[in-house]
């Protein structure tokens, strides 16, 4: 890692052949963070419940697709499915399932794992990015995406440089300049490939409705958010106990999401921003509680209780309810 700039540094981190994302790795109690999707599968339930009334309002076609954007375990999408199951079971049988995944041996994981939790009932079909995938009508998720794209670190006019995983700032960057001014920042991460990132996604799909959850703000934070996770523990990156080189692709590496920058990426691409929107509210405009509602009628109490509690996590303000955020884009 001799004189990179750091979005290559961060690349080979997380996605280089040993990189931290090219295998599989626990997520929740026994891995180095919690997702919304290891904290309860109601996360996808309402997901699915949103994917319903999109075909009921006739926006997405009953055999349009279904799509995640880097699965990880596809734990998300096959919760997703279940939920289908339960409230339109026939939807199940018309939707299109699909999962953006480059990593084959994740990929491989995905199969084994939805072929053990549905048999032969759903099929799932597999592409390696955006650009290979084509169709007319579709619903695209994705959770934590946005933080993992690599970026530059930008500080008072000067882009990093990595020289053995010391950061030195101290290259002229025209580009990653004009962004950090945009972003009225002075310092802090900008984030690479989301204009590539939207305009994959809008040659993908004639007409599509896109949302994700990530953390951050529509604004740009005003200070380095740059981090590492490790067995839940989070260390700032410019902590000076921190051992890159002992951590460098054996744990994640983050930062906030500067929200104005994806949305400024997909009304380029020509795709309509439509809200965003804290988790919290957007979980129970979709009808989490209500899906807990009709949870209560079919199951014990102690039952019912444990998952109330676990989608408190998701929708909680000191939890994970008001630090994500969820983005919605469409295409028409």
């Amino acid at each position: 890692m001799l004189n990179h700039k750091f979005s290559a540094y961060m690349s080979e981190w997380l996605y280089g052949e040993n990189g931290y994302y090219a295998t599989y790795k626990n997520i929740g109690k026994e891995g180095d963070f919690y997702t919304s999707v290891s904290t309860s599968k109601f996360f996808g339930g309402t997901i699915a419940k949103h994917i319903i009334s999109l075909v009921d309002e006739g926006f997405l076609a009953e055999n349009g697709v279904v799509c995640e954007i880097g699965a990880h375990h596809g734990y998300f999408l096959a919760d997703v499915c279940e939920f289908i199951y339960t409230l339109r079971p026939k939807l199940l049988e018309s939707l299109k399932f699909v999962i953006i995944e480059r990593f084959d041996t994740l990929q491989e994981f995905q199969k084994n794992y939805f072929q053990e939790s549905f048999g032969d009932a759903l099929k799932l079909t597999h592409y390696k990015s955006l650009s290979e995938f084509k169709c007319e009508n579709a619903f695209f998720i994705a959770n934590e995406i946005f933080d993992a794209f690599p970026c530059e670190l930008f500080y008072k006019g000067k882009t990093a440089r990595v020289d053995e995983h010391a950061i030195e700032f101290d290259v002229d960057d025209d580009w990653v300049s004009q962004k950090a001014k945009k972003y009225h920042k002075d310092r802090g991460e900008i984030a690479l490939g989301y204009e590539e990132f939207a305009k994959e996604m809008s040659m993908a799909c004639g007409k599509f409705e896109f949302m994700s959850f990530d953390y951050g703000e529509m604004q740009a934070r005003p200070d380095f958010s740059l981090r590492v996770y490790e067995k839940h523990n989070v260390i700032p990156f410019f902590d000076e106990k921190i051992k890159r080189e002992e951590l460098f692709a054996k744990s994640d590496i983050t930062y906030d999401v500067t929200f104005a920058h994806v949305k400024d990426a997909y009304e380029e691409a020509g795709v309509k921003f439509i809200e965003l929107k804290t988790q919290m509210l957007a979980l129970i405009d979709m009808g989490i509680l209500e899906l807990l509602e009709m949870l209560k009628g079919h199951v014990e109490d102690k039952i019912y209780k444990q998952e109330l509690e676990k989608v408190k996590m998701l929708i909680l303000p000191n939890f994970l309810g008001e630090r994500f955020k969820m983005i919605k884009f469409r295409k028409k």
